[in-house]
């Protein structure tokens, strides 16, 4: 018996008739010997009206106040998990309608084991079997993504789009021979389609070119599915959810390196304009003072991305420079406000109008003078780059944000990714 897992996203069930669109997709991988198990996300727009309920019922109010989040996560997570418990229900009964059996499955039914970190829990056990054998005697189950119940039976969720990770999480629980991912886009694209008109949509990408877009900017799937998927060896398939059956849907496998024939060198460009510069100038230069500022850093959960460090003018003195999330730069200078006694910073200064601009592929592994095509095409185009980080497969730089749809546009025309 084998068995598949589908989910589908809030924009896909966003009313009845999208939902039931689904069913029939559905219906139509239902096949002799292959079992079927559909996680859903609420319907579009359902779980922003939970949470502004959750909020003014804790008393928040746009200038702050509220209960303390000891206090309110967990009640958070009851209210806004309802959302996806009502899309089981309706796609349940849009199933029965078309002639499939169907029964949801609430999460602690099956259960899906988290840990008690309310609101951004981390999946710690699905138990499949009962879950298994009601899908091997071929009842469609329909399971809410985003959320699970901790060990003494306490509901949690695990952060927005946190459905994509529950979705590969049954998968590899089920041993799934596929996991697909159906969206409002019809694939994985070698950049963003609105920038670059001749964006093509990729076959096939591999799980650490998949993880790398993510985590720069794109938004097809969320980045710890992506992980989940690399870990446990799931192969996920990204397609349109607004074809009807019988059409070509074709979409984009994420998959192993080695199942990739044709390697090519830089696979996609991705861009992030949700980015701040911190630059740290007259840090003392001795062991430890990196040490100091990072660890600052990482205590008040700030996301650091690119660091660059150089010598400053000054003997004894260097310069530090580093990304955040834009929203997280105020507090990023908080905290180096907070220990400036301690690394003898001089100077602190926030820039937010930049952006980062990414080339990824597995082809960086084997070829010579990516990074040169790169820094000759914003050369060409007078784009100046402020900061640069790299991985074997990922070259990033930060630039004016004014300039960051060129940056794309002629990079992936410098790779040679435009559609013919």
């Amino acid at each position: 018996m084998s068995r598949l897992v589908m989910k589908f996203g809030g924009t896909s069930v966003g009313d009845v008739e999208r939902i039931a669109r689904v069913a029939r997709i559905v219906a139509a991988e239902r096949k002799p010997g292959r079992g079927l198990a559909v996680v859903v996300s609420a319907m579009s727009g359902e779980t922003d009206r939970l949470v502004g309920l959750a909020r003014a019922a804790a008393g928040e109010t746009p200038n702050g106040g509220g209960l303390p989040a000891k206090d309110f996560n967990d009640e958070y997570d009851v209210i806004v998990s309802t959302g996806e418990q009502v899309t089981t229900g309706l796609l349940a009964l849009a199933l029965r309608r078309i002639g499939i059996p169907a029964r949801s499955w609430q999460n602690w039914q099956i259960p899906f084991r988290t840990d008690d970190a309310h609101s951004k829990a981390r999946i710690s056990e699905i138990e499949e079997s009962e879950l298994g054998a009601s899908i091997d005697a071929g009842v469609v189950a329909v399971i809410p993504g985003f959320q699970g119940v901790t060990e003494d039976g306490r509901i949690t969720t695990l952060g927005r789009g946190g459905s994509d990770t529950s979705a590969v999480a049954v998968a590899a629980a089920l041993k799934a021979e596929r996991c697909d991912i159906y969206t409002d886009v019809d694939g994985v694209y070698t950049t963003d389609p609105r920038i670059v008109p001749k964006a093509q949509r990729l076959e096939k990408i591999s799980y650490e070119e998949m993880l790398e877009m993510a985590s720069l900017g794109a938004k097809v799937l969320q980045t710890r599915s992506v992980e989940l998927a690399f870990a446990h060896r799931v192969p996920v398939r990204v397609l349109s959810s607004f074809v009807e059956p019988g059409e070509p849907n074709p979409g984009t496998l994420v998959c192993p390196e080695e199942e990739i024939v044709e390697k090519q060198v830089v696979s996609g460009v991705a861009y992030s304009r949700d980015e701040a510069k911190v630059t740290l100038l007259g840090v003392e230069d001795h062991p430890g003072v990196a040490a100091e500022i990072f660890d600052a850093l990482a205590n008040a959960n700030i996301n650091v991305d690119m660091i660059v460090q150089s010598e400053a003018r000054q003997a004894g003195r260097q310069n530090i420079l580093f990304t955040c999330p834009e929203r997280e730069a105020g507090r990023a200078s908080e905290t180096i406000e907070a220990i400036k006694g301690k690394i003898g910073v001089d100077e602190i200064h926030i820039r937010r109008d930049v952006a980062k601009v990414s080339v990824i592929g597995i082809g960086m592994r084997s070829q010579v003078g990516v990074a040169k095509t790169m820094f000759a095409a914003l050369a060409q185009k007078g784009i100046n780059i402020e900061a640069i980080a790299t991985s074997e497969i990922k070259i990033s730089v930060l630039i004016d944000a004014a300039y960051t749809e060129l940056a794309v546009r002629a990079l992936h025309t410098a790779y040679g990714l435009d559609a013919a």
